[in-house]
């Protein structure tokens, strides 16, 4: 006897379990999961930069930022984890950038809408697109990376 296949759930689908299994949005904490982890800064900024150095990007993509603060650790590694599937490459522990056609950003905003709208919380989420070059213009501080060093914009003068 052949077992039907399990049809996979989409994120909102996932989360939408959560709460009927009685999940609340307590369980704020400091410590970081396994999930919360970063890539160096340099790999970092070297990814974003594989994109923005690009002659041309296509005009059905966009560029944008994804922000959030979210209180719960398991719904903020799941948003970490379905943005991190959906193409998005984390910058920071709450901050993500990505490079996707405009029905994938279409799609993130109206699934984490959803999910905020679950449950009774205090949390913020920010979709914000961005221009190529306001993503050169970008200015790091910290870490020792002189950004406008690794995007060339300093010019320098031999003699």
């Amino acid at each position: 006897m052949a077992r039907k296949k399990k049809k996979e759930l989409t994120f909102v689908e996932k989360m939408l379990l959560y709460k009927k299994a009685g999940f609340t949005h307590s369980g704020m904490s400091d410590e970081l999961s396994a999930d919360d982890k970063l890539a160096d800064l340099p790999q970092r900024i070297k990814k974003i930069l594989e994109i923005t150095d690009r002659d041309h990007i296509s005009a059905t993509k966009m560029l944008y930022f994804i922000m959030y603060d979210i209180e719960n650790n398991k719904v903020r590694t799941s948003v970490a984890k379905y943005l991190e599937k959906n193409g998005c490459l984390r910058v920071q522990k709450s901050i993500f950038f990505a490079e996707t056609e405009r029905n994938v950003f279409n799609k993130i905003h109206s699934d984490l809408k959803h999910i905020q709208e679950l449950y009774d919380n205090n949390d913020s989420i920010f979709l914000v697109p961005v221009s190529t070059d306001q993503v050169r213009a970008m200015k790091i501080i910290g870490q020792n990376i002189d950004f406008d060093l690794i995007i060339g914009n300093k010019n320098t003068l031999f003699f």
